[in-house]
């Protein structure tokens, strides 16, 4: 039994990642388009990094840190990507993140994991507040951000330093208050 609970949507499976998702995570994880618009993923996708990616998620959950899903389609159960949520208890707070393979952009998949991650972040673990860290350039991150619900609240510049080079962070955010 996992930490990571399964969350249904109307066209997706949000579920803990197994060990026999790594390929594939690699696979699409490892598109220069995916590295190249998120902050923490590598291109080259090195060997291996898939499985010890996925072996740490067990932990952080069940320390409350943080919680990752596999992004399936609920039709076929298709991998698409992933999202993660972050925790910092202290602040009552969630970081969401996520990645989907290139095949599966620009079809609102991303939008509706967040929204769900993001209720579950708010009923289920108490979060006052979840926010969503983009690069500026990732128009489509920032797209979902917004149509997730997030407002806008800033950018933070020159505050992340991504292959060498330092970039902007665009902040959204939202409250329980206003998720209503």
């Amino acid at each position: 039994m996992s930490s990571i609970p399964v969350i249904q949507t109307s066209r997706l499976r949000l579920r803990p990642f197994a060990p026999d998702d790594a390929p594939r995570v690699r696979e699409l994880a490892g598109a220069r388009e995916v590295a190249a618009t998120t902050l923490n993923i590598p291109h080259p996708y090195p060997e291996g990094a898939g499985e010890a990616w996925i072996g740490g998620h067990e932990a952080a959950a069940e320390s409350g840190d943080a919680f990752a899903w596999a992004v399936t389609r609920g039709s076929d159960g298709a991998l698409l990507g992933a999202i993660s949520l972050g925790v910092n208890r202290r602040h009552a707070r969630g970081g969401l993140g996520y990645w989907l393979g290139v095949p599966y952009w620009n079809q609102g998949y991303t939008t509706e994991a967040a929204r769900a991650v993001m209720e579950h972040g708010f009923r289920t673990l108490g979060l006052n507040r979840v926010e969503i860290w983009a690069l500026p350039r990732n128009v489509g991150s920032c797209r979902v951000a917004e149509k997730a619900g997030l407002a806008y609240e800033g950018t933070l510049h020159g505050y992340i330093r991504k292959d060498g080079v330092f970039e902007d962070i665009a902040v959204y955010g939202r409250i329980r208050a206003d998720a209503g």
